[in-house]
């Protein structure tokens, strides 16, 4: 219970940054006027944040909800279904994080057990028998770390499903709409596109993590988040994310409407732009896509550094 217990007092203590109203243009790679990564952190941890259930709610017709993992059981940590963008059937996953302390409990704040991860890639193999386009909604600080959790596979859960996204022979597209932490978000995270909200993160482990490894201070964790390059205008950089959406004044928390409109919009652009794409040869640009990550990283230092 102490992962749980760590992330009721983050939850009770969350704030938002002091400057938050300066944010600039999201897709200028990241410069001393825009907020620092910090700061981006801060509001990517909001629990004011739109959740995987909101934003399915608003954006998809028809949802039907599906559960379990024709295994072992449920996980309120992810919610996936079938649902309709524009009349065209689609499968959505998510991590679901609650509104309220009682809520967030129940679903670990979003940290998936394996049966979360199964359902996922129970999902995901129906789409693609279907051919169903996949979106996942990535919002997490990783997978859930507790006993029984390890006890159940929760290490082969994850590659499991990294594995099967890796070849699925339909569209992927991830949209990370909070925090993305570690294995857990990339268990939903390998896709075709990869969009990303403008104050969202995406990194190997948390920033109180790296710190409490490289200066065995957590304290440091602020410091982590400029080394770490965690944030949208960072990993875009960086050529793992392709499209930033703009979130407005003090994060989607304060702009809901605009911002479920605006990620709408881009899965739908996405959408069309991948519909005429033989399967087999999605999967391997897809491969090729991911593989090619880092490869020109010394040409892009100057763009974020």
């Amino acid at each position: 219970m102490d992962a749980i217990e760590n992330m009721t007092e983050r939850f009770s203590a969350a704030e938002l940054p002091a400057d938050s109203d300066s944010l600039t243009n999201p897709d200028r790679p990241a410069s001393s006027d825009s907020p620092k990564a910090a700061d981006r952190l801060r509001l990517a941890r909001s629990g004011d944040r739109p959740t995987s259930r909101e934003y399915i709610e608003y954006i998809f017709d028809d949802f039907f909800c599906m559960a379990g993992d024709r295994l072992h059981g449920e996980d309120a940590g992810i919610i996936g279904g079938i649902a309709c963008l524009s009349g065209v059937p689609v499968t959505v996953i998510g991590h679901q994080k609650g509104r309220s302390l009682e809520e967030n409990v129940k679903c670990r704040f979003g940290m998936p057990n394996p049966e979360g991860y199964r359902k996922a890639a129970t999902l995901m193999r129906q789409a693609e028998k279907f051919k169903r386009p996949v979106i996942t909604f990535i919002d997490t600080p990783g997978a859930y770390p507790g006993l029984e959790a390890e006890a159940g596979g929760q290490g082969e859960a994850i590659a499991r499903s990294i594995a099967l996204m890796s070849r699925l022979k339909t569209p992927i597209i991830s949209v990370f709409i909070g925090e993305g932490g570690s294995g857990g978000a990339l268990a939903l995270g390998v896709a075709d596109r990869a969009l990303m909200l403008e104050n969202s993160v995406f990194s190997i482990l948390s920033p109180e993590g790296f710190a409490t490894i490289l200066w065995k201070d957590s304290s440091r964790w602020e410091e982590a988040c400029e080394v770490m390059k965690l944030t949208a205008q960072d990993l875009k950089a960086l050529g793992v994310c392709d499209r930033i959406i703009e979130e407005g004044e003090g994060g989607a928390q304060n702009n809901r409407e605009a911002v479920l409109k605006a990620v709408r919009a881009e899965l739908e652009s996405s959408l069309e732009d991948m519909s005429k794409e033989n399967g087999a040869r999605l999967a391997e640009k897809r491969y090729r896509r991911l593989r090619s990550i880092g490869k020109n990283i010394n040409k892009r230092k100057a763009d974020i550094v």
